[in-house]
């Protein structure tokens, strides 16, 4: 299985700093894909990294390569709560680029 793991930067986890909870969520979502066998995808190949952490990026990414990928994986949904309310419209594209929306929290 073919996935993309989306890291929010700003959200707060059990308290811990930006970058703290940055690397609590990466670590789990690898974690997660290891066990799961999903291997991550990178569209943009001058991606600096694996994951991505602005989801217009991700969708500008998505539009341009045009491919269906098997999962997006993300901590919680409230990781991606805020982009969902502001760009609701924007979110359904993105979400439908994916087979599975997957949380690890």
């Amino acid at each position: 299985m073919m996935g993309i793991y989306l890291i929010n930067e700003k959200i707060h986890i059990n308290g811990q700093a930006d970058n703290k909870s940055a690397e609590i969520q990466q670590n789990l979502m690898l974690d997660f894909m290891k066990k799961e066998r999903i291997q991550p995808v990178k569209l943009n190949p001058y991606q600096l990294n694996e994951h991505y952490t602005i989801p217009h990026a991700l969708l500008y990414d998505l539009k341009l390569h045009k491919k269906q990928i098997d999962c997006l994986l993300m901590y919680s949904n409230e990781s991606i709560k805020d982009f969902a309310i502001t760009y609701p419209a924007r979110w359904l594209i993105l979400k439908s680029y994916f087979d599975t929306i997957l949380t690890v929290a």
